[in-house]
């Protein structure tokens, strides 16, 4: 040990690692901090999103609205802007009527990114059964993505922005134009 304590190299890996240890140290409680508030928020955000399919699949508009702030926006799946939660247990109330009467909503894969410590990103993906097709045609399973902004507000989460994506299995994009007839060159 000796020899190697001597060895300039050796002696200079030592203080690197002692300087790296360290400054992980100091700087870990930060990082953790800034990415995002205490365990158990992580936990109420993931359990918001998941009682949107609860509300959801028992069509009680009153029940989903309340997972939102008062002053949210809302876009669905056909580019549908509603503002505020009045609208959207309006809107709701309406479409549970008929469209979405025997739907059921199932919310899986929860993902959450803090912004700050009282404001979070979620990604969530969905799938439907049981949806009426407006024009009359049979139901058709569906499914997709959502991206949600809550916000912690009196120590609760609640959704403060939220899109809704339909969803397809990703291929790889065209590499050219597609020929009269619909055959790849």
């Amino acid at each position: 040990f000796t020899s190697l304590h001597r060895n300039p190299l050796v002696t200079g890996l030592l203080h690197a690692l002692v300087i790296g240890c360290v400054g992980l140290v100091v700087t870990a409680p930060a990082a953790f901090a800034q990415a995002g508030a205490n365990p158990g928020d992580e936990a109420e955000i993931r359990a918001v999103v998941a009682r949107q399919g609860d509300t959801w699949s028992r069509h009680d508009a009153p029940g989903y609205a309340a997972l939102f702030t008062e002053d949210c926006n809302v876009v669905n799946v056909l580019g549908w802007w509603w503002k505020g939660r009045a609208e959207l247990q309006t809107k709701l109330t309406a479409a549970f009527a008929f469209v979405f009467a025997e739907s059921h909503l199932t919310i899986t894969d929860v993902q959450t990114h803090f912004l700050k410590p009282d404001v979070a990103v979620a990604h969530a993906h969905w799938t439907m059964t049981g949806a009426r097709n407006p024009t009359g045609g049979a139901p058709q399973p569906s499914a997709g993505i959502q991206t949600l902004v809550l916000t912690k507000t009196a120590g609760h989460w609640l959704i403060a922005e939220f899109q809704n994506t339909n969803g397809m299995p990703e291929r790889p994009f065209p590499t050219g134009p597609v020929p009269a007839g619909g055959a790849k060159p």
